[in-house]
């Protein structure tokens, strides 16, 4: 008999849509019920979807940018209410065996109501030790400096994780169930834990299944002049949530180098004339044809470059990305620079890895070391375990 199994996709950026969509993808049709839900403004992104689609609202990109680079609350709790009720009305329609969610930080609420199993797919850098966070770009660090804002780093972290749950744990409290300690403890939050990470590059803290890293790319075809491109590429992409506002200094450290830069702008920004540039590309081809890719450092991109054995130079900006950059500079597999990075910065260090020879071998270890794991069989097999729903005594 199959067993019934609901995604839940938050659409705020492209990686929370797909890599539940690759995953859904992969699952066996005669052993799985898929029922995929998505915002209807990700049609475009996903397709066709296996099994049964349902729309499901998410916040709009374009808010979550703007919230986010004020520094402030992904979620507030009119949202989160929102989406829960909505959670709930869905489950008691599709009746599912397990649900599968990524950044949907109501199901902390839903799931334990409704009394469905739920298995929650979250990078496993969050789980790292507090003593080892980066700083991300927040605006106190524009406005004070990164070298007064690091002394009391350690001290206003755990107060921000916490400050960041404090709409989660006001539903939570609302509907009698007790409330989590801090951020991580929400995006933890489930009776599976799926880290789409390679344990070589990402370790974590508490009990999870590693996945490796599950890739997507784009459906598109190659620009009429990929055949034409002669010397060493440059891959610059900030995906559908990187800083956009540092592309003018990436191209004008790349001025003058002797190199093809090749430009993927996901519809975000307009790229200067003579630059080859495209609204996307397969990143997968575009990382493996390049000797370095300039991203954001987050995960989708991060990891894509490396399973092509290519190295990172990041500028990271929120706190996932910078987590991530982490992860990839602290392998010696890239090299991670501030967004606020000048034009002669990001030249230095897009040189250094395109010549370090020691800093290549490495993210080609970490690309054999991902190509290892299947994570559509670890999937499968965390999907199928028999633990029960999460039960949760009142407070």
């Amino acid at each position: 008999m199959r067993r019934r199994v609901l995604f839940l996709a938050e659409a705020v950026t492209w990686s929370q849509v797909v890599r539940l969509l690759v995953l859904a993808r992969g699952l066996d049709p005669a052993r799985w019920d898929v029922h995929f839900a998505a915002a209807p403004a990700a049609d475009a992104l996903i397709g066709r979807a296996p099994g049964r689609r349902w729309p499901l609202r998410s916040l709009p990109p374009a808010v979550v940018e703007a919230r986010l680079a004020r520094g402030g609350r992904l979620y507030d709790g009119a949202t989160l209410d929102r989406y829960v009720d909505e959670e709930l009305r869905l489950f008691a329609a599709v009746r599912p065996d397990v649900v599968v969610s990524d950044l949907r930080w109501s199901t902390t609420v839903s799931a334990p109501v409704a009394g469905v199993r739920l298995a929650t797919l979250v990078d496993g850098y969050w789980f790292r030790p507090l003593a080892g966070y980066p700083i991300p770009d927040h605006p106190v660090v524009r406005l004070l400096g990164e070298v007064v804002v690091a002394h009391g780093f350690a001290r206003g972290l755990r107060w921000m994780l916490r400050w960041f749950a404090r709409p989660v744990n006001a539903l939570r409290r609302r509907h009698g169930l007790p409330l989590l300690d801090d951020l991580r403890d929400v995006l933890g939050f489930g009776d599976a834990l799926l880290f789409p990470d390679d344990p070589a590059l990402v370790a974590a803290d508490r009990p999870g299944t590693f996945l490796g890293p599950v890739r997507w790319a784009p459906d598109a075809p190659l620009p009429s002049w990929w055949d034409q491109l002669r010397r060493p590429v440059v891959y610059v992409t900030m995906g559908s949530s990187g800083p956009v506002g540092v592309v003018p200094a990436v191209l004008e450290a790349l001025r003058g180098l002797d190199v093809d830069v090749v430009v993927s702008t996901a519809g975000r920004f307009a790229a200067p004339a003579g630059v080859r540039a495209v609204e996307a590309l397969p990143g997968d081809v575009a990382a493996r044809r390049a000797r370095v890719v300039v991203c954001s450092g987050g995960a989708s991109t991060g990891w894509q470059a490396l399973a092509e054995g290519t190295p990172v130079v990041g500028l990271p900006a929120n706190l996932d990305a910078c987590l991530a950059m982490a992860c990839i500079a602290e392998a010696g597999a890239g090299i991670a620079l501030r967004p606020t990075a000048t034009p002669a910065a990001i030249r230095a260090a897009v040189v250094r890895a395109m010549e370090d020879d020691v800093l290549r071998a490495r993210a080609r270890a970490l690309g054999t070391s991902a190509a290892r794991l299947d994570p559509h069989a670890r999937f499968a097999a965390a999907l199928a375990g028999r633990a029960p729903a999460r039960r949760e005594a009142s407070a």
